[in-house]
């Protein structure tokens, strides 16, 4: 009922484009008082960016008419409405659009609309308005900023197409930024529309694939309160002026922050307040493109020609009232300083050339015929034309629109720079091409950057420092992924890689390094000859047996004594085989030499204690004792007790005989080289048929350990045997729990230890006499009564 819309700017044409621009940013409402007709909305506060639009779309159009190549008999026109930022205005002037001033005679509406396409809106929550209302009449509507992704869906929005890329992109790209820096840990706000929330839902998503982690994604009070030092604003150019004020306010400054296409090149938030909060700042932000003639257009041929106020028709009074409306647009009619910043223009641009080109395909326009004006254009016909679309601009520029109806992504990386006069420029320093492969869309050049607080060295942004290779990740419990700790790998186990989730087992023959980053090979361990036992063992062998042939040695069955003295030197030798790296034949030498040696040794003992109790006897008139264990039966008695231990030994041997093998069970960090028993039965036969004989000859020493002075080598034979016994007892657990090259020495040790006890025991009194009595080392003493 009320008194309709007008256009602010409008020129006729055989073909009319529509836009809605939100050339204004106040909107004042009129009265609701219900007395009088409803009047028009009032705007007022001018947004030079979307009055650029407005200029560029006119300048676009008068471009086409002049063009004898492209819709070169038919005239363009245009209705160019005000939304004033508003959704109550952007209706109403969608409707104005629509229906056209004029009231038509009868009940039906005739059936043409008054436009064939429409240009805008700037923001996505407008133009989703403005889509949803012209979609029921296949109206298109091509938007030169609207980059909502909720407005791909080409169900819903049947009739829409955009010059503009898809947040899809934009989010994703604002994502590469943080992983590229190494921030992972940022914090986010976005507006609460349809931009805001679409496209920090891409960003969050991506974000979380690259391993991102977002502390907040609220406002200032926490903002504050954060250890984020990187903020990624998705908001619009008036929520970030907003932002910006509150931040100003609470003096919180000193943060890297990372926006977006829709504030980030905007010359009116630069302020010397907004300075120290913005300054250094990182975004993505349209392609700048460079319209030839339109800078000089906008000082003079648009005000002549295309502004409604300029025509001179009427008297002053008339000409005043019509110009009201315009005012505050004519205080912008010699400035255009702003003009190369408008990166949207180029985008409005490419929009009126792309509904041109549509038209001239569906009025079969030729050269140099020209068009068949006379066909009736249906808007739906223009949405499929739009689709077919496929030309390039005289920047350069391909213009094509994909399955959703938007353009390929192409987006500079700017940085807010100061220069040497104090001023903000916008410096390009990267790019974001999704035409190109995956690995070559994003570049950044990260050393022409100037950072927040005017800094050269890059901001970091973590929640926890990187892992060293050698540590791990460790999750905190409660908190997101990117807030760890670093636990160091376990023994055995190493990370090569920072910021390692798991660390890797080693090889089996491997091991990990101190730092735990490198596996090498473990230290392969045996006994070797530099032992020092063993070269006690050989200084011990060789004293005894140097001394072989002194008379005290020699008394007391002499034969036997030699006897039992290289045996005991083939006990030393034997042990000489447990030394150094283990092979097939020395397993099996070790083991048999031990068993053989032992037993010839223990045999001599046992036949010398049985010659000292048979003499005992043989003092006992009429005793024919010593005949019967005469010399010959002392040689074969050593020789039956010896072949015994030889066949246990040869069946051993022939049947599982003991072999090298490499132990990584019983430490991790090392390789013990040993050698298995093979067969642990043949090895306990030899070692208890040791036992067998030494229990023997205990028995029969202790025995005879009361006899006479001259013959009291029992008594010495008694304790060497009870030391050989514990030795050997005490040997058995100890085997058994000894690890690697203690198995051994502890093996080696019985042989040896024993072995001393016998030398110590029985020929220790004669080295007495032999070093320290030496007058006692003769035949006549031993002959007497005088003890040793």
């Amino acid at each position: 009922m009320g008194d309709p819309k007008y256009p602010l700017l409008f020129k006729d044409g055989d073909v009319t484009i529509g836009a809605l621009f939100p050339i204004h940013s106040i909107e004042t409402l009129p009265s609701f008082e219900f007395k009088q007709k409803p009047q028009l909305l009032s705007c007022s506060s001018v947004n030079l960016r979307d009055f650029r639009l407005a200029q560029i779309m006119i300048f676009a159009i008068e471009e086409i008419n002049r063009s004898e190549s492209l819709l070169q008999n038919v005239s363009l026109g245009y209705k160019i409405y005000d939304s004033c930022s508003s959704r109550m205005s952007s209706m109403s002037a969608t409707m104005g659009l629509m229906n056209g001033p004029e009231i038509v005679a009868g009940d039906r509406c005739n059936g043409q609309s008054p436009i064939h396409a429409i240009i805008g809106e700037t923001e996505s929550s407008a133009t989703v308005i403005l889509s949803r209302t012209t979609g029921p009449f296949k109206i298109p509507v091509i938007s030169h900023a609207a980059s909502c992704e909720c407005l791909s869906n080409r169900k819903d929005y049947p009739s829409f197409f955009r010059t503009i890329a898809s947040d899809y992109h934009q989010g994703r790209a604002l994502a590469y930024i943080v992983k590229h820096f190494g921030w992972s840990w940022v914090g986010a706000v976005n507006s609460d529309n349809d931009y805001g929330n679409n496209g920090m839902a891409i960003f969050l998503n991506t974000a979380q694939k690259e391993g991102i982690c977002v502390e907040y994604s609220k406002v200032v009070d926490t903002i504050k309160k954060s250890t984020a030092k990187v903020i990624v604003a998705f908001v619009s150019l008036l929520e970030m002026g907003l932002l910006i004020d509150q931040l100003s306010i609470q003096n919180i400054t000193g943060l890297q922050i990372v926006g977006v296409e829709g504030w980030i090149t905007s010359k009116s938030l630069i302020t010397p307040k907004n300075i120290c909060v913005l300054g250094g700042s990182l975004g993505i932000a349209v392609r700048k493109i460079y319209i030839e003639g339109f800078a000089d257009y906008v000082l003079k041929e648009f005000w002549d020609t295309a502004f409604p106020c300029s025509q001179k028709e009427g008297n002053d009074s008339q000409i005043k009232l019509k110009c009201s409306r315009y005012q505050d647009l004519l205080a912008l009619k010699s400035y255009n300083e702003d003009v190369s910043e408008h990166r949207h223009s180029s985008n409005v641009y490419k929009a009126v050339y792309a509904v041109a080109n549509s038209l001239h395909s569906l009025l079969k326009c030729k050269e140099p015929e020209g068009c068949e004006k006379d066909l009736i254009i249906q808007p739906q016909q223009v949405v499929e034309a739009l689709k077919k679309v496929n030309f390039t601009v005289k920047m350069g520029d391909r213009v094509w629109f994909d399955s959703t109806g938007a353009t390929i992504a192409q987006y500079e990386v700017v940085n807010w720079q100061q220069d040497s006069g104090g001023s903000i420029q916008f410096k390009p320093v990267g790019f974001y091409d999704a035409s190109l492969s995956p690995d070559q869309r994003f570049v950044v050049n990260t050393e022409n950057i100037i950072w927040a607080g005017a800094k050269l060295k890059k901001p970091s942004s973590v929640c926890t420092a990187s892992c060293p290779p050698g540590t791990r990740k460790a999750a905190q419990k409660g908190k997101p992924v990117c807030c760890y700790d670093c636990i160091p790998c376990a023994e055995g186990e190493i990370s090569i890689e920072t910021d390692s989730n798991k660390c890797k087992q080693c090889p089996g023959e491997y091991w990990s390094n101190a730092e735990k980053n490198k596996c090498v090979l473990k230290a392969v361990e045996f006994l070797s000859f530099t032992e020092v036992m063993v070269g006690l063992t050989v200084l011990v062998a060789i004293l005894f047996y140097s001394k072989k042939d002194t008379p005290i040695v020699k008394a007391n069955n002499s034969e036997l004594s030699f006897l039992l003295l290289f045996s005991l030197t083939l006990c030393f030798l034997c042990s000489l085989t447990f030394i150094g790296q283990p092979t097939e034949w020395s397993c099996m030498l070790r083991h048999a030499a031990f068993g053989i040696t032992f037993v010839l040794c223990i045999s001599c003992v046992l036949g010398k204690t049985i010659v000292v109790l048979m003499a005992f006897k043989a003092t006992v008139p009429g005793s024919n004792v010593m005949k019967l264990f005469g010399p010959s039966q002392q040689r074969l008695s050593v020789l039956a007790f010896t072949l015994i231990q030889l066949l246990i030994c040869a069946l051993w041997l022939t049947t599982s005989p003991p072999f090298p093998q490499k132990n990584m069970k019983y430490y991790k960090e090392k390789i013990i080289l040993e050698c298995s028993l093979g067969t642990s039965i043949g090895f306990w036969a030899v070692l208890g048929y040791i036992g067998l004989l030494s229990v023997l000859c205990f028995i029969i020493a202790f025995l005879a350990r009361t006899l006479p002075d001259n013959f009291n080598e029992a008594k010495f034979i008694t304790f060497s045997m009870l030391i050989f016994c514990a030795v050997w007892i005490t040997f058995i657990p100890a085997y058994v729990s000894s690890p690697g090259k203690f198995t051994v020495a502890v093996e080696i040790f019985a042989i040896l230890f024993s072995s001393v006890g016998l030398l110590f025991c029985i020929f220790a009194p004669k080295c007495y006499i032999i070093l320290l009595k030496p007058k006692q080392n003769t035949k006549q003493h031993i002959m007497g009564k005088n003890k040793f």
